[in-house]
């Protein structure tokens, strides 16, 4: 996962707040950062060990005054994968989720963007592999199938078989238009086989998908 270990978490993490975004542990997200204080959280990192930490801010009408809305107690930690840097001055980048992390405290702010102080006690379980045993493959596959045709949606099922169970489940919770509190309900889940029944439940039991809503790809 990114080829870091426990060891390897740090004390002090700047944090990327965004809402709707989803990184989980050996999962992708890619960002394209234009403000200039995550520039500056880019720059930081990328002269360290390239982690940032992805977390949601909680819901928009409790933004405070100072711009600085309250987080959700947990989030992901991700090391830059990848980075490019526009004629513009955008940098798109590549994130790998590698751990989930809580919050203890949020620390001042360095050249404009937000720090935590982060406890990865809880997630040591994320550097661990799970076994196909743990997943209820058909009940997901066949929540899956339902939640597409519910919503007119495609997938590739040669590509679905294809793959393992514990990516299968990284990948549909990324590519699914979930709303903000199922993607952090899919986030805290203790491990990666109850966040597979809580993705299953989702599919199974989830409202239908407006037209707005499509997902990133699913074929």
């Amino acid at each position: 996962m990114a080829s870091l270990t426990p060891a390897d978490l740090p004390t002090v993490l700047p944090v990327f707040p965004l809402q709707g975004a989803l990184l989980l542990p050996g999962g992708q997200l890619p960002l394209n950062v234009f403000e200039p204080r995550y520039r500056a959280m880019t720059e930081d990192a990328m002269g360290g060990p390239r982690l940032i930490g992805m977390i949601q801010p909680k819901m928009r009408e409790r933004i405070a005054p100072d711009d600085r809305p309250a987080l959700h107690k947990t989030g992901c930690v991700g090391k830059i994968t990848s980075f490019t840097e526009t004629s513009d001055g955008r940098y798109l980048i590549n994130l790998t989720g590698i751990c989930r992390f809580d919050v203890l405290r949020e620390l001042p702010p360095m050249r404009g963007y937000r720090r935590v102080e982060p406890d990865w006690s809880a997630y040591r379980c994320d550097f661990d592999a799970p076994s196909e045993s743990a997943f209820d493959r058909g009940a997901l596959v066949d929540a899956l199938r339902a939640y597409l045709a519910r919503n007119d949606f495609a997938a590739d099922w040669k590509a679905v078989e294809g793959t393992c169970t514990a990516d299968l489940v990284v990948l549909l919770a990324a590519m699914c238009p979930f709303t903000p509190i199922e993607k952090q309900a899919l986030l805290e889940a203790p491990d990666a086989a109850e966040r597979g029944r809580v993705l299953t439940s989702l599919l199974a039991m989830g409202r239908d998908v407006g037209k707005g809503e499509r997902p990133h790809r699913m074929n």
